[in-house]
């Protein structure tokens, strides 16, 4: 396992670097129901590893958690999160959260998820979502 690229916050605090994908077709989002912390219905997203570039970092999430080839990743938003503590217990994440096409059709992998599929808007106010995906969905104006 590839070492996850380590910051320092705007407070001092240590950081990682993370990237999510927001991924629409025909009107509906792509979600996993994580099986690791933090646990919650989340899209697809992960730590960038040391020497790696967000690009290609939610290029190689992407392809990890569902299976899908993704053919072009813009940048939506970029921010520092604060009390976004993952499984590694760093507490403050610096994210770029890009909006991804993709080929193909998802499939579930049972190490990252416990299900794959697709949620309109109303699904998602229902859904019990990881606290960072309902911050990216306020900041995106899609909740």
């Amino acid at each position: 396992m590839t070492e996850a690229k380590v910051s320092t916050s705007t407070t001092g605090e240590p950081m990682h670097v993370s990237v999510g994908a927001l991924i629409v077709r025909d009107g509906k989002y792509l979600m996993i129901d994580r099986v690791n912390v933090p646990r919650g219905f989340a899209g697809l997203a992960g730590h960038v590893d040391e020497g790696e570039e967000p690009l290609a970092a939610i290029m190689r999430e992407v392809r990890e958690e569902s299976g899908l080839t993704p053919t072009n990743c813009q940048l939506l938003a970029e921010e520092e999160v604060r009390n976004n503590v993952c499984s590694q217990g760093v507490p403050v994440h610096y994210w770029y959260v890009y909006s991804c096409e993709i080929a193909g059709e998802p499939v579930l992998d049972p190490k990252e998820a416990r299900s794959i599929g697709w949620y309109s808007k109303a699904q998602l106010r229902e859904l019990p979502l990881e606290p960072v995906w309902s911050h990216w969905f306020r900041v995106l104006n899609i909740l």
